[in-house]
Protein backbone atom coordinates (compact mmCIF):
# COMPACT_ATOMS: atom_id res chain seq x y z
CA UNK A 1 0.00 0.00 0.00
CA UNK A 2 1.78 3.54 -0.88
CA UNK A 3 1.44 5.91 1.77
CA UNK A 4 -0.61 8.69 1.13
CA UNK A 5 1.11 12.42 1.74
CA UNK A 6 0.01 13.87 4.78
CA UNK A 7 -1.45 17.46 4.48
CA UNK A 8 -0.02 19.26 7.46
CA UNK A 9 -3.51 21.76 8.02
CA UNK A 10 -5.59 18.24 8.20
CA UNK A 11 -3.40 16.70 10.75
CA UNK A 12 -3.16 19.32 12.71
CA UNK A 13 -7.24 19.80 12.16
CA UNK A 14 -7.49 15.78 12.94
CA UNK A 15 -4.93 16.67 16.34
CA UNK A 16 -7.24 19.78 17.24
CA UNK A 17 -10.13 17.54 17.30
CA UNK A 18 -9.26 14.30 18.84
CA UNK A 19 -8.24 16.76 22.32
CA UNK A 20 -11.56 18.27 22.12
CA UNK A 21 -13.27 14.65 21.70
CA UNK A 22 -11.49 13.15 24.02
CA UNK A 23 -12.02 15.87 26.82
CA UNK A 24 -15.85 15.58 26.14
CA UNK A 25 -16.13 11.40 26.58
CA UNK A 26 -12.90 11.00 28.58
CA UNK A 27 -9.45 9.79 26.93
CA UNK A 28 -7.80 7.20 27.59
CA UNK A 29 -11.02 5.01 26.94
CA UNK A 30 -10.98 1.42 28.00
CA UNK A 31 -10.50 -1.50 25.72
CA UNK A 32 -14.25 -3.12 25.44
CA UNK A 33 -12.63 -6.40 25.22
CA UNK A 34 -9.06 -8.56 25.02
CA UNK A 35 -9.81 -11.17 22.17
CA UNK A 36 -6.87 -13.46 20.49
CA UNK A 37 -6.76 -11.64 17.05
CA UNK A 38 -8.05 -15.40 15.70
CA UNK A 39 -11.71 -14.78 17.57
CA UNK A 40 -11.66 -11.15 17.33
CA UNK A 41 -11.23 -11.90 13.36
CA UNK A 42 -14.65 -14.18 13.57
CA UNK A 43 -16.31 -12.12 15.95
CA UNK A 44 -15.40 -9.13 13.37
CA UNK A 45 -16.75 -11.50 10.40
CA UNK A 46 -20.04 -11.60 12.64
CA UNK A 47 -20.78 -8.23 13.56
CA UNK A 48 -21.01 -7.28 9.72
CA UNK A 49 -24.64 -5.13 9.15
CA UNK A 50 -25.70 -6.41 12.54
CA UNK A 51 -25.91 -4.84 16.29
CA UNK A 52 -23.13 -5.37 19.00
CA UNK A 53 -25.68 -7.28 21.20
CA UNK A 54 -26.61 -9.98 18.31
CA UNK A 55 -23.35 -10.24 17.03
CA UNK A 56 -22.14 -10.92 20.60
CA UNK A 57 -24.53 -13.23 21.44
CA UNK A 58 -23.83 -15.16 17.88
CA UNK A 59 -19.95 -15.29 19.57
CA UNK A 60 -20.85 -16.92 22.40
CA UNK A 61 -22.94 -19.43 21.09
CA UNK A 62 -20.87 -19.99 18.59
CA UNK A 63 -17.82 -20.61 20.74
CA UNK A 64 -20.02 -22.19 23.92
CA UNK A 65 -21.38 -25.09 21.13
CA UNK A 66 -17.58 -25.48 19.16
CA UNK A 67 -15.20 -25.19 22.09
CA UNK A 68 -12.12 -24.91 19.37
CA UNK A 69 -11.94 -23.27 16.06
CA UNK A 70 -10.73 -26.60 14.27
CA UNK A 71 -13.95 -27.87 15.65
CA UNK A 72 -15.45 -25.27 13.63
CA UNK A 73 -14.07 -25.68 10.86
CA UNK A 74 -15.21 -29.42 10.40
CA UNK A 75 -18.69 -29.07 11.76
CA UNK A 76 -21.35 -29.70 9.09
CA UNK A 77 -22.09 -26.04 7.89
CA UNK A 78 -26.04 -25.80 9.23
CA UNK A 79 -24.69 -26.61 12.83
CA UNK A 80 -22.49 -23.01 12.67
CA UNK A 81 -25.56 -21.47 10.68
CA UNK A 82 -27.80 -22.68 13.74
CA UNK A 83 -25.19 -21.41 16.76
CA UNK A 84 -24.40 -17.64 15.36
CA UNK A 85 -28.42 -17.08 14.11
CA UNK A 86 -28.69 -14.31 16.06
CA UNK A 87 -26.39 -12.37 13.72
CA UNK A 88 -27.45 -11.06 10.14
CA UNK A 89 -27.61 -13.69 7.27
CA UNK A 90 -26.05 -16.43 9.25
CA UNK A 91 -26.51 -18.39 5.85
CA UNK A 92 -24.10 -16.35 4.76
CA UNK A 93 -21.28 -15.94 7.74
CA UNK A 94 -21.75 -19.55 8.80
CA UNK A 95 -20.25 -20.76 5.19
CA UNK A 96 -17.69 -17.75 5.04
CA UNK A 97 -16.06 -18.42 8.61
CA UNK A 98 -15.79 -22.00 7.87
CA UNK A 99 -13.87 -20.89 4.82
CA UNK A 100 -11.68 -18.37 5.91
CA UNK A 101 -10.83 -20.75 8.99
CA UNK A 102 -9.64 -23.50 6.89
CA UNK A 103 -7.11 -20.86 4.86
CA UNK A 104 -5.79 -19.78 8.17
CA UNK A 105 -5.56 -23.41 9.21
CA UNK A 106 -3.85 -24.25 5.88
CA UNK A 107 -1.25 -21.01 6.22
CA UNK A 108 -0.32 -21.67 9.90
CA UNK A 109 -0.34 -25.49 9.81
CA UNK A 110 -3.11 -25.96 11.92
CA UNK A 111 -1.84 -23.62 14.60
CA UNK A 112 -5.24 -22.05 15.01
CA UNK A 113 -3.94 -18.89 15.84
CA UNK A 114 -3.15 -15.13 14.28
CA UNK A 115 -0.61 -13.95 17.07
CA UNK A 116 1.99 -14.39 14.66
CA UNK A 117 0.51 -10.75 12.83
CA UNK A 118 1.99 -9.27 16.25
CA UNK A 119 5.82 -9.31 14.72
CA UNK A 120 4.50 -7.72 11.21
CA UNK A 121 4.53 -4.30 10.13
CA UNK A 122 0.39 -3.13 10.40
CA UNK A 123 0.75 -2.49 6.54
CA UNK A 124 2.32 -6.08 6.25
CA UNK A 125 -0.41 -7.79 8.93
CA UNK A 126 -3.52 -5.94 7.05
CA UNK A 127 -2.47 -6.85 3.85
CA UNK A 128 -2.40 -10.34 4.99
CA UNK A 129 -5.74 -10.64 6.69
CA UNK A 130 -7.32 -8.48 3.64
CA UNK A 131 -6.06 -11.76 1.39
CA UNK A 132 -8.92 -13.68 3.08
CA UNK A 133 -12.19 -13.86 1.79
CA UNK A 134 -14.75 -11.05 3.33
CA UNK A 135 -11.78 -9.36 4.75
CA UNK A 136 -11.45 -5.46 4.19
CA UNK A 137 -10.14 -2.14 5.77
CA UNK A 138 -12.61 -2.18 8.54
CA UNK A 139 -11.78 -6.08 9.53
CA UNK A 140 -8.37 -6.03 9.06
CA UNK A 141 -8.28 -3.08 11.57
CA UNK A 142 -10.32 -4.08 14.14
CA UNK A 143 -8.46 -7.90 14.47
CA UNK A 144 -5.49 -5.96 15.16
CA UNK A 145 -6.71 -2.60 16.89
CA UNK A 146 -9.18 -4.26 19.36
CA UNK A 147 -7.73 -7.31 20.06
CA UNK A 148 -4.86 -7.90 22.49
CA UNK A 149 -2.34 -7.30 20.07
CA UNK A 150 -2.78 -3.85 20.39
CA UNK A 151 -1.90 -2.67 17.28
CA UNK A 152 -1.86 0.48 15.77
CA UNK A 153 -4.15 0.01 13.21
CA UNK A 154 -7.55 2.66 12.74
CA UNK A 155 -10.87 1.43 12.65
CA UNK A 156 -13.17 3.43 10.41
CA UNK A 157 -17.20 2.14 11.45
CA UNK A 158 -20.07 4.32 9.97
CA UNK A 159 -20.41 7.14 12.67
CA UNK A 160 -16.57 7.68 12.47
CA UNK A 161 -16.75 8.01 8.46
CA UNK A 162 -19.60 10.69 9.13
CA UNK A 163 -18.32 12.98 11.72
CA UNK A 164 -14.90 12.83 9.47
CA UNK A 165 -16.71 13.84 6.03
CA UNK A 166 -18.77 16.77 8.08
CA UNK A 167 -15.49 18.16 9.53
CA UNK A 168 -13.63 17.99 6.45
CA UNK A 169 -11.19 15.62 7.44
CA UNK A 170 -11.84 13.92 4.17
CA UNK A 171 -14.30 14.65 1.34
CA UNK A 172 -18.01 13.63 1.00
CA UNK A 173 -17.33 11.23 -2.07
CA UNK A 174 -14.72 8.83 0.19
CA UNK A 175 -16.59 6.07 0.91
CA UNK A 176 -15.85 3.99 4.15
CA UNK A 177 -13.34 1.84 2.68
CA UNK A 178 -10.91 3.76 1.12
CA UNK A 179 -11.13 6.28 3.86
CA UNK A 180 -9.08 4.28 6.31
CA UNK A 181 -5.89 4.76 4.70
CA UNK A 182 -6.54 8.61 4.44
CA UNK A 183 -7.55 8.96 7.90
CA UNK A 184 -5.34 7.01 9.58
CA UNK A 185 -2.24 8.78 7.17
CA UNK A 186 -3.70 12.43 10.01
CA UNK A 187 -2.75 10.74 12.59
CA UNK A 188 0.75 11.38 14.43
CA UNK A 189 3.41 8.62 13.59
CA UNK A 190 4.62 9.02 17.41
CA UNK A 191 1.00 8.20 18.62
CA UNK A 192 0.75 4.83 20.60
CA UNK A 193 -1.81 2.27 20.01
CA UNK A 194 -4.00 3.95 23.06
CA UNK A 195 -4.37 7.29 21.35
CA UNK A 196 -4.86 5.70 17.91
CA UNK A 197 -7.74 3.34 19.28
CA UNK A 198 -9.32 6.64 21.45
CA UNK A 199 -9.52 8.92 17.80
CA UNK A 200 -11.64 5.89 16.88
CA UNK A 201 -13.78 5.58 19.36
CA UNK A 202 -14.04 9.46 20.34
CA UNK A 203 -14.87 9.96 16.63
CA UNK A 204 -17.32 6.97 17.14
CA UNK A 205 -18.91 8.46 19.91
CA UNK A 206 -19.22 11.68 18.81
CA UNK A 207 -21.33 9.96 15.88
CA UNK A 208 -23.78 8.22 18.36
CA UNK A 209 -24.17 10.95 20.42
CA UNK A 210 -24.27 14.32 19.06
CA UNK A 211 -23.27 14.26 15.01
CA UNK A 212 -26.53 11.73 14.05
CA UNK A 213 -27.43 10.64 10.83
CA UNK A 214 -30.26 12.94 10.42
CA UNK A 215 -30.71 16.31 12.64
CA UNK A 216 -27.42 16.47 14.01
CA UNK A 217 -27.12 18.61 17.70
CA UNK A 218 -25.06 21.15 15.90
CA UNK A 219 -26.27 23.50 18.84
CA UNK A 220 -24.25 21.49 21.30
CA UNK A 221 -21.40 20.04 19.43
CA UNK A 222 -18.02 20.80 21.28
CA UNK A 223 -16.07 20.95 17.46
CA UNK A 224 -18.97 22.59 15.92
CA UNK A 225 -15.97 25.13 15.81
CA UNK A 226 -14.04 23.10 13.14
CA UNK A 227 -16.95 21.61 11.34
CA UNK A 228 -17.42 22.71 7.40
CA UNK A 229 -20.93 21.08 8.04
CA UNK A 230 -21.86 23.60 10.65
CA UNK A 231 -20.51 26.39 9.07
CA UNK A 232 -22.32 25.48 5.48
CA UNK A 233 -25.32 25.53 7.79
CA UNK A 234 -24.77 28.70 9.23
CA UNK A 235 -23.63 29.82 6.06
CA UNK A 236 -27.11 29.17 4.07
CA UNK A 237 -29.11 30.83 7.11
CA UNK A 238 -26.96 34.08 6.43
CA UNK A 239 -28.15 33.76 2.78
CA UNK A 240 -31.65 32.95 3.52
CA UNK A 241 -32.23 36.47 5.55
CA UNK A 242 -30.46 38.19 3.18
CA UNK A 243 -32.47 36.95 0.71
CA UNK A 244 -35.18 37.83 2.67
CA UNK A 245 -34.53 41.23 4.04
CA UNK A 246 -34.46 42.65 0.24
Amino acid sequence: MKPLLTDPQLQQKAIALHNLLCVEYGCPIDYFHSLDPLSELVSSLLSHRTRNHDSGKAFKQLVARFPTWEMVCDAPTAEIEQAIAPCTWPEQKAPRIQQVLRLIGEKTGGEWSLEFLQAMSVTDARAWLEALPGVGPKTSAAVLCFSRLRLKALPVDSHHHRVAQRVGLISTKVAVGPSHQALESLLPENWNAQQVYDHHEVMMLHGQKCCYYRNPACDRCVIAQLCNYRKAALDKITDERQLGSV
